[in-house]
This record gives C-alpha cells, sequence and structure tokens, in this order.
C-alpha cells in the first residue's frame, strides 16, 4: 500500500506540476514518473516528498523541485546516446533520472558519507549506468569526459572553466545562475566558444560548494 501511495503521489506530481508548467518531454515526464523520489531524501520527509519544493537532504544539498528540475533537464535535451556529468548530486536522485534518460551518468559530489549513502540506494533501485563518485564539484571528472550533458545542482553565480571545458563539442551545460529568481541558463559549446541562453526564472537553493569558482572570461 505504501508503494502504491507514492507511485500515485508521483504520477500526480507529473500531471499537476510538470505538465501545466511547459514539460512537453515526453521522456523527462516518464523518467520522472519512474524514479522513486521517496528512497533519495529522509525518511521525515517522505510524506512530503512529491510537493513541488526543494527539499535538503544533506547539509548544502537539496532535491531540487520537480517542475524546475524537469525544465532543466527539458533544456539539456538528453539523449540516450549522451554520456552525463551530474554535479553535486547528493542522494543521487536527480543521477537517476538522469541514468533513465541518457546511456552513462557520472555522478559527483565530496562528501565521502554522502557519496556512499547515494550509491547504496543507486544500487538498491538497480540504476547500473549512474556512477557515483566523490571529488570536488568545480572540477568535474576529467577521466570519464568529455561529456556530452552537464547537469549543475543548484544555483551558482558563474559556471567553473574546469566544468565548460569537459564539455563534448555541441555539448549542453544546464544550470541556474543568480538567485531569488534566478536564470536558468544552458550553455553550448561549439568549438573551442561557448554560447549561453536564457531559458527561464527560477529560484533554487545556493550551491555552495560552487559559490567562489573560477570565472570564465567570453
Amino acid at each position: 500500500m505504501i508503494t502504491e501511495k507514492y507511485a500515485e503521489a508521483r504520477h500526480h506530481m507529473v500531471l499537476s506540476q510538470l505538465r501545466p508548467n511547459q514539460v512537453t518531454s515526453d521522456r523527462v515526464a516518464n523518467a520522472m514518473d519512474t524514479v522513486p523520489r521517496e528512497e533519495f531524501v529522509p525518511k521525515n520527509l517522505r510524506s512530503v516528498a512529491y510537493l513541488d519544493e526543494d527539499l535538503e537532504v544533506a547539509p548544502g544539498r537539496f532535491v531540487v523541485e520537480p517542475r524546475v528540475f524537469a525544465r532543466l533537464l527539458q533544456e539539456a535535451d538528453v539523449k540516450s546516446t549522451d554520456v552525463v556529468l551530474d554535479i553535486g548530486a547528493g542522494t543521487g536522485y536527480s543521477s537517476a533520472v538522469l541514468g533513465h534518460l541518457a546511456q552513462a551518468v557520472v555522478a559527483i559530489d565530496k562528501d565521502p558519507e554522502l557519496v556512499a549513502k547515494a550509491s547504496e540506494t543507486l544500487n538498491k533501485l538497480e540504476c547500473d549506468n549512474v556512477a557515483i563518485v566523490e571529488g570536488e564539484l568545480a572540477e568535474g571528472n576529467k577521466k570519464h569526459g568529455p561529456y556530452n550533458v552537464i547537469h549543475i545542482n543548484g544555483a551558482i553565480d558563474v559556471v567553473p572553466v574546469s566544468l565548460l571545458e569537459q564539455l563534448a563539442d555541441d555539448g549542453r551545460l544546464v544550470c541556474v545562475l543568480g538567485g531569488n529568481p534566478g536564470t536558468a541558463t544552458v550553455y553550448t559549446r561549439t568549438g573551442e566558444s561557448f554560447f549561453p541562453r536564457k531559458a527561464f526564472d527560477a529560484s533554487v537553493p545556493v550551491l555552495k560548494d560552487l559559490a567562489q569558482p573560477v570565472t570564465f572570461e567570453f
């Protein structure tokens, strides 16, 4: 019964939060209708796992509200052949959803306990194409790059050069710049140039580990 209750709440999230808010991608909607969001939040938050709110799952780490997260994924246009880098993965929810859209996902966080917890949950849910590793967020993970898509969990002021440089040609980096409200932004790489495009207004919690990144000069 509990499983059915969460499944119903998950489907209602798609119908009431995603679809009325310009989420037209069936692939994104289906992925978010599949991944059990409640598995990635503390037990005391499971009853509110499907509200359209940012949920703090660890100090400085949030599961971003469904509407904004879905629209970011839609803007990223993740293909089934893509390799994705998920920055600030936290408990691994975003990584699991991305795993349903992409060929492979490399998720990164700096807290070893959080990485271990995320890995346990991802393994439990048989997210076999998602690997979570420990590391500094601004450094990304060059070893498994370049990436077709890079997703950043949380608001930042500027994008670190080191992350942009890990994009493949025609790769997309999606993030929220600034706050209250911030701007969901898509960076596309063409050769050695990076082109930002404003997508929509969005307010998400700050990703403090990237609060003082190395800036990129256009």
